[in-house]
């Protein structure tokens, strides 16, 4: 069996609790969710087949460290666990974003899940499985991305409902474009809200690309 890949890169991580380590990025076609903030529509259905040795063959032979399986949504390709598996027994930290519409058990041991929760404005938040909350382990992420005021009450209203996570593994994101990051730093302050504000640090290192070459 195979995966149809979107696209694979080496750049900086620049997001969840890793940001700023260099990572190669393995992106999988498909996507389940139509959110209103998406920057990469193009993952959507561009892709080309490929086996788990063929993806594996594309990281750099001297890259030992970070590896994000992200897509679109990687959880809906069969191959997904198989090829997450291959990296953390070949010694990678493996990162794998996930929309938070699909049952985050299939992920193997020792991958860490970054657990996107899309809030209302992105439109999808009806479609959140909240069970993955209770189902994540000690080293995966939760994110909210917030588009606004909002989102940001909604998202913290979850969080203080019991949301079982330490802390500096919750991270809110300002959506680009849609929310000033220094209001969301002040809400955050304000409610004295223990979680960690991010910045996407790839966008701020490398404003004017859209899509990695």
């Amino acid at each position: 069996m195979s995966l149809l890949v979107n696209e694979t890169f080496y750049s900086i991580q620049g997001e969840s609790s890793f940001a700023g380590l260099p990572c190669f990025f393995i992106r999988l076609t498909g996507c389940n969710l139509r959110c209103s903030y998406c920057d990469t529509p193009y993952a959507y259905e561009e892709g080309k087949s490929l086996s788990v040795e063929d993806v594996l063959s594309a990281i750099p032979p001297d890259h030992t460290g970070l590896v994000e399986v992200t897509g679109g949504e990687p959880l809906l390709q069969d191959e997904c666990p198989a090829l997450i598996d291959r990296l953390v027994r070949e010694g990678h930290t493996v990162l794998v974003e996930t929309n938070g519409s699909l049952d985050i058990r299939s992920l193997p041991g020792g991958s860490v899940c970054i657990l996107d929760i899309k809030c209302p404005d992105s439109g999808m938040s009806d479609r959140m499985d909240l069970h993955n909350l209770h189902r994540l382990r000690s080293r995966d992420e939760v994110k909210f991305v917030v588009q606004s005021r909002a989102d940001y009450l909604w998202a913290r209203d979850l969080m203080q409902q019991g949301l079982p996570r330490p802390a500096e593994k919750v991270l809110f994101s300002p959506a680009h474009g849609t929310c000033d990051p220094k209001e969301l730093a002040e809400w955050l302050l304000a409610d004295r809200l223990e979680a960690r504000i991010q910045l996407p640090l790839h966008r701020l290192l490398w404003p004017d690309i859209e899509r990695a070459k």
